[in-house]
């Protein structure tokens, strides 16, 4: 019985008392990660009824735009049944996206002190909408002129016909760089937040944050000045609100500044 009793005891003393809290770590990860394919999921199956009129609305910009008897083609086979599809399923997430970062933050909540956690849940809330303004503008604002511009300066006696999935990734690609752009003031906040660096030295710096969102542009949207300038202007006036925003948010900010011109001179 005591033999019994010790080799138990040695089993147990064998195992580090941090691996219970990194196990329970991990099945927290998978339940979150499981909470949220399946919140995914369900903003999938309802708009995937929907995926041609989906596809048709995201087209709108550009068919408002070709010349009357123009239309888009497909090149493949299976373009026609793929590429709703895939716009579904990537709408679905933007859909599901402030489920999945509700649950992104369910799982560092617990590691984070209490002012932590009241500057987090803001971020998350407001860079969800940044995002989606992000795409907004480029459907409404930037598709428009960028389309226009793309049709006014084909070759006469040139036929503009886009395949769909071609268009897709384009239109898809100019969602993502305008929804990232977008999220310049939360990413200003976080570096201020983390001590990176304070909004006086990010005042001090705009002209070379200006031609580096010029230069940024160039990568991140179709090679014309058009997209490129409706990608920088507004980066660069969402800086500036960046600034004025960490100013605010985070304490300590300002006399760090002022410190800092104290030291200098």
């Amino acid at each position: 019985m005591s033999q019994t009793s010790s080799g138990k005891g040695r089993k147990d003393a064998s195992q580090p008392d941090s691996e219970q809290p990194l196990i329970a770590h991990l099945i927290e990860l998978r339940d979150r990660v499981l909470r949220a394919l399946i919140g995914i999921l369900i903003a999938f199956v309802p708009l995937a009824f929907f995926a041609q009129e989906l596809y048709s609305f995201a087209a709108a910009p550009l068919m408002a735009l070709l010349p009357e008897g123009a239309s888009m083609i497909a090149t493949d086979v299976a373009s026609p049944f793929f590429a709703p599809f895939k716009l579904a399923a990537l709408a679905a997430l933007v859909v599901a996206l402030p489920w999945v970062l509700y649950q992104i933050w369910a799982f560092v909540a617990p590691g984070l002190y209490l002012q932590e956690q009241r500057l987090v849940l803001p971020l998350l809330a407001s860079s969800t909408l940044l995002f989606y303004a992000g795409m907004l503008f480029a459907y409404f604002v930037v598709f428009p002129v960028v389309f226009g511009f793309f049709i006014s300066v084909a070759p006469e006696g040139v036929a503009v016909m886009t395949d769909i999935s071609r268009y897709l990734n384009f239109a898809l690609g100019m969602f993502l760089a305008f929804g990232i752009a977008f999220e310049m003031p939360i990413a200003i906040v976080l570096m201020v937040w983390s001590g990176f660096t304070t909004p006086g030295q990010l005042a001090a710096k705009r002209p070379y944050v200006l031609v580096g969102l010029f230069v940024l542009g160039a990568f991140l949207t179709p090679p014309d000045i058009v997209s490129q300038t409706m990608l920088a202007v507004p980066a660069y006036a969402l800086f500036e609100l960046g600034i004025l925003a960490a100013r605010w948010f985070v304490p300590g900010s300002a006399e760090v500044d002022a410190q800092r011109r104290s030291d200098e001179s």
